[in-house]
This record gives C-alpha cells, structure tokens and sequence, in this order.
C-alpha cells in the first residue's frame, strides 16, 4: 500500500480534510505544495504517494484491462486515506479531493465510485478513467457536490471530448459541475483556477 504523508492540522484535530493526489511523475511532497495557494489553512491535508511516481502505467483511456491492477491498487490507496479520515470522526462533507493531472482523474473515479455529499472534488486536468465511460459503474447521489474540471481545450494527455463526458455523468449524479476550459495548450494549474476553487469550494 503506497504511504501517505500528512500535512496542516493533525487529522485528530481537524474538523476538514483535504485528499490531494498527484500527477504522474511527482510525489506526495509536491502536490502538498499546492497547500501554499489554496485555502487549506484549517484542513488535515493527505497525501497518498504512487509507487515509481505513477498511479496506473497508461493513458487514462487505455483499454481498461491494462490499467486494471494498478488502478485497483491506486483506488485502495485512497481508499485507506479515506478511511483514516472517517475514523477521526470527520464527516464526508467536510472532505474534498484534489488532484492534478493522473490525480485528477483519479480524484474524479474515487468520488464517482463513491458519490456522496462532499466539501467538494478539484480536478486540475482529468476526467472520468477508462478506454469508455461505462456507466453501469458509477450509481448514486453527490447530493449537490461542487465538483471542479479546468484544463486546456486542447490538452495532450486529457482530451476534451473526455472532460464534457465526464462533466454530463457527474452532473446527471447530482453534482454542481464547473467545467474552466482554456483556450492555451498547457498541462498546468493556472491562477485563474486556484481563483476560482478558492473563492467557490474551500
């Protein structure tokens, strides 16, 4: 089981939670970074950290059997962070989800696997995980759960057609979905959507 770091309040202490994932080929540490940006002065932040920087080996929408161990193994992972933060007594609507890039996608799989009314999930540049959106995997209700999708129209790794899929079967499942799409090509958080998630879900 891949290690999970901590940062911000102590868990036992903490009346908020923050699961931030990273993207392929960072770590725990870096995605910890973002805490300097975005409002999380008050949360317990976890951090779970991939074996070898990568969550699962290809493309977010390679056939599904080729992903399938590693992501099994990825969703566990968060899965235990999740678990440690509902036995500190932490309700799920205090818990948001943060990811950036492999840890977008996986922070929207998590959440749509597992929907329920949540602080909230931030994906910088992802989108719902598989060669095709199955919809018989994802059942039940994000009871208004703002959910937030910015990436580049036009993003190497994410393809748009993907993030709008994922945009309508999130939203069909009761979330609130904010979909920032910009017009450059770059695999990045902007300042506009630290802006944007500061001001409308932390």
């Amino acid at each position: 089981m891949p290690k999970i770091k901590t940062a911000g309040i102590p868990l036992d202490q903490a009346k908020k939670a923050a699961i931030l994932i990273h993207g392929r080929g960072a770590n725990a540490e870096s995605i910890l970074g973002l805490s300097k940006y975005l409002k999380l002065d008050d949360y317990a932040l976890l951090a779970p950290e991939a074996e070898g920087g990568s969550w699962y080996p290809y493309s977010f929408m390679a056939p599904d059997e080729a992903n399938e161990k590693a992501l099994k193994e990825s969703l566990a992972s968060i899965k235990d962070a999740w678990d440690q933060i509902a036995a500190a007594g932490i309700p799920s609507e205090n818990v948001v989800f943060i990811g950036f890039s492999q840890g977008a996608c996986l922070s929207l799989e998590f959440a749509a696997q597992n929907p329920q009314k949540l602080a909230g999930v931030i994906a910088f540049t992802g989108g719902l995980i598989g060669e095709t959106i199955q919809e018989q995997k994802y059942s039940g209700d994000f009871d208004g759960t703002p959910i937030f999708i910015g990436s580049s129209e036009q993003d190497f790794h994410v393809p748009l057609s993907r993030i709008k899929e994922s945009e309508t079967l999130l939203s069909r499942m009761g979330a609130k979905v904010k979909l920032s799409i910009f017009k450059d090509s770059n695999h990045t958080i902007r300042q506009e959507e630290i802006d944007w998630v500061n001001e409308n879900i932390l």
